[in-house]
Formats: structure tokens, sequence, C-alpha cells
């Protein structure tokens, strides 16, 4: 009995938490602490980023590229996670960072960052299906069921990825509950397949460990296998090396977006952020070692391109292998779901301030299943269409990760500047004497990603984010958009 009341007076404080920022409680809050922990785990998934684009870092600067790459990435997520988290005690509500950044920053502020972490968002699950089809479906599902792949073209590839999505969002809209078991499961899975197969690639290998491999610098740029032109010295290879950490933690900011559904949301969101990327950063960095460890050689691996993971199970027996192929797919098609629901979520917070056109209907929440039924199909319908494009996976991968970190450093920089000002209320997770200069290098890190992100031969992604500023601009100068829209409830005119 006490137990039900202590649960009945949590939900009341989150709800009164929430009304104090303008916000009726409509969402279910069906989520514990593990459950934050695991949509933001299940995203990050390091059996998905970890592997789709592993051969990003191994084809440009060699071994070095991970194990000394993969360290310097993961200490500026971390970064990064940190001052996010300290933000989302203070501010628990869906929709995350466009309500950070509105608050701290303004109004204007706030619409920006909710544009780059809404497209970055539909990019993630665009990325994360295309991956879950073309490299996880063809090459690891497809030949065990005797499909000839040589027959599976475009109109193949547009129509599965579309399928994938949709039952995602059936799942989502329909059965939110089992949604989060299944996401909670999930984030158990990844552990143990993670483990599993470090384990399978290092007890069948053939030889010794070369552990040099891991910071030996290689310019791999331009040779047969590797994604990337040809680019002098080794520097600017390293650095693009620093996308597989880019791409892979990211998207932990969907702890924030479920904040409405998750109990005693101000202590359990900012645990769920930084714990999702930590054990990501330490697992998937013992994992991409291993790779590389088990290789007959780095030049070969880079000559095998996104087939060197499928050369690595073939080491292994068949029944493991076969195995470790349906679990991984199976933690790829979940990592996908999380990614939707985050979105889904996103753009729900954002539409129920005004934010987006048709806002009125985008917000709608199902009397029923307390599920935002508008934002889950349009977010879906969005991501398929992403990847209508021929050369999707490099470009959603980036530019996902791109938008995405310009997203997370925004609010976090005007933290750092409304700290003891606009900023005055600190929840449970507080950096005390170390928030502000978290603070500033999350954002000169997290920018440095960016940076590195849109550098040739990634321009394609740079031409996207100006273009994107330029509508901004125009939207909200001369369409009227800055007097439109009103922001949250808490921000005042």
């Amino acid at each position: 009995m006490s137990n039900m009341k202590h649960a009945g007076s949590a939900a009341e404080q989150d709800a009164a938490e929430l009304k104090k920022m303008g916000y009726e409680q409509e969402l279910h809050r069906h989520m514990g602490g593990f459950s934050n922990f695991a949509i933001s785990f299940s995203i990050i998934c390091i059996l998905a980023g970890g592997i789709s684009a592993f051969p990003l870092a191994l084809g440009a600067a060699g071994g070095a590229s991970i194990g000394i790459g993969w360290l310097v990435g993961g200490l500026f997520a971390t970064i990064v996670a940190l001052a996010m988290a300290q933000i989302s005690s203070s501010y628990p509500t869906a929709g995350g960072l466009y309500h950070w950044g509105s608050t701290l920053g303004g109004k204007g502020f706030g619409w920006c960052t909710a544009w780059f972490n809404l497209l970055g968002l539909i990019f993630v699950v665009a990325s994360v299906n295309f991956a879950v089809y073309d490299f996880f479906f063809k090459t690891l599902i497809a030949p065990m069921i005797g499909i000839d792949i040589a027959t599976l073209g475009y109109t193949e590839q547009i129509g599965s990825i579309a399928v994938i999505t949709t039952i995602q969002a059936i799942l989502i809209y329909r059965f939110p509950k089992f949604t989060t078991k299944i996401t909670d499961i999930s984030g158990y899975l990844i552990f143990v397949i993670t483990v599993v197969l470090i384990l399978s690639l290092l007890v069948y290998h053939q030889g010794g460990l070369d552990f040099s491999r891991l910071y030996t610098f290689t310019n791999f740029t331009g040779t047969e296998g590797s994604p990337w032109p040809k680019s002098e010295g080794m520097v600017f290879p390293f650095l693009l090396g620093l996308l597989l950490a880019l791409y892979t933690i990211t998207g932990f900011d969907a702890s924030a977006h479920t904040s409405e559904e998750t109990r005693d949301a101000a202590r359990a969101v900012p645990k769920g952020i930084v714990s999702s990327v930590i054990y990501s950063a330490i697992f998937g960095y013992i994992m991409i070692c291993t790779f590389v460890l088990v290789m007959p050689d780095v030049a070969t691996g880079v000559k095998q391109g996104f087939g060197f993971f499928d050369a690595l199970l073939n080491t292994l027996p068949a029944t493991l292998k076969s195995v470790l192929s349906i679990g991984i797919f199976l933690v790829n098609f979940l990592c996908g779901l999380a990614c939707l629901t985050s979105t889904s979520r996103m753009m729900f917070a954002f539409a129920r301030d005004g934010g987006l056109p048709a806002s009125g209907w985008l917000c709608t929440v199902s009397s029923t299943l307390k599920t935002p039924v508008a934002a889950i199909w349009v977010s879906a319908i969005l991501a398929v269409i992403a990847t209508l494009y021929a050369e999707a996976f490099s470009v959603l991968a980036v530019g996902c990760a791109v938008f995405l970190y310009i997203s997370y450093i925004m609010p976090v920089a005007a933290g750092v500047l409304a700290e003891g000002k606009v900023w005055k209320h600190k929840g449970p997770f507080n950096l005390g004497k170390l928030s502000k200069p978290i603070g500033v290098l999350a954002v000169i890190g997290g920018g440095f990603l960016v940076i590195v992100g849109v550098q040739p031969p990634n321009e394609k992604v740079l031409y996207v984010t100006i273009a994107m500023l330029v509508v901004m601009v125009v939207f909200w100068f001369l369409f009227g958009e800055r007097k439109r829209f009103k922001g949250p409830p808490s921000i005042k005119e």
C-alpha cells in the first residue's frame, strides 16, 4: 500500500512540475528509470552505428581512428551529455531541447533549435532503418532464408524500408506499453549480444592479437574500400574517423523527449542521458577494437568496406553466426523503433506550442492510448521519404549527427549565458561549480565535431545546413513566424 501511495505522490509531483511549465499531463507516465535509459541506449545502439559506420573510421586513419578516435569522440559526447543532463533536470518536458532553448535563449533561439533537432531525428530514423534493410537484412538475413541479394534493387529497398517503418509506427501508436517493454528488452539484448559477439570473435580468432593496430596511423583515404576520397597528411583523415563516434553516440536526447512519460523525470531523465552515453562508449570501444584485432590485417579490413562485418562473422561456426545475425538484425529494428518514438515526441511537443504547420492536428493525442497519433505517422512518412535519395546512408548518417549535435550545443550555450540570470532553478542533477566549465567544453567539443562533419567530402550536409538557416531566416522574419509563434507557455512576451 505504501508503494502505491509513493507512486501516486511521485506522479502527482511530476504533473505539478509540468503544470508549472504551462502544460497539462496528456501523455501516459508509464516509464521507469531503466526504460528512460533504455530508449537512449537503444537509439545509440553500438550494434547499429558501431557496425554500419565502422568503415567510415577504418577507411580514414586506419586502426588509430578506432583505438584513439573513439576515445576522443566518446569524451566529447560524454561532456555534451553531462551539460544536457543538468538542463533536463531543471526542465523535464517532452521536446526537451526545444523547450530548453526557448526558456534559456528566447523563443526564436528555441525555434531554431527545434528545427535542427527535428530534422536530425528524422534523419536518424531514416539512416537506422536504411541500415536495418541494406546492411543487416541484405547482408545477414537474406542469405539465411535463401534470397538472392542480386535480385534486390531500388524498388525492394524502398518497399522494405517502408514496411519496416510502418510496423514500428503501428507498435508505437497502438501498443505503447508493449513498445516500452521491448525497448527495455532491447537494452538487455544489446549488452548480451555485444558480449557474445566479442567473446566469439576472440575465441575463434586464429593467431595472436596485435594491439599496435589500435594506435597506428595509416592514411587509407582514396584506397580501395575506403569511403573517403584521397586526402593528404594524417590530421584530416583522423578527424574524418571521428564521425564513427559522432554518428554512433548520438540520439541520447530521447531520454529528454520522453520526460513526460517518465516517472520522477527530474532525476531519471538526466541519469538516463549520462548512463546511456557512458555504457555505450565503454562497450562500443571494446567491440570496435575487437573488430580491428581479429581482422587478417587492417588493409584487408579497409578493402572489404561495408562487407567487413560479414567477413568477420564468417570466421564463426554457422549456427553461432546465424544466432548473432538474427539478434543483431532484431536490435537494429528496435533501435529504429526507439528513434521513431523519440522523433514523434519531439514533433508532438513542438506542434503543441504552435511551431509546425498544422500544429493543432500534429499535437493530437489518442484519448484511449495516450499516444501522439498524427506526430507518429508524419514522422514515419518523412523518414521513409528521406531514404529515397540514392546516396542515402552516408548523407543521412553524417547529416543526422551534425544536425543533432547542433541542436545539443545550442541550449547548452544558452544555458552557459543564462545561468544565474534567467536560469536560476536547478534540478536534482546539479553540476555545481563544474556547470559552466562543462557547458563551455560541451559547446567547444560539440562544435568541433559539427565542423568535422561538414568538411569535404560531406559538403552536401553543409549545403543542407546553410539552406536550412536561409529558410528559417525567411520564415522567421518575412513570413511572420516570429509574431505568430508564441513559444512554450512559460516564455513571457
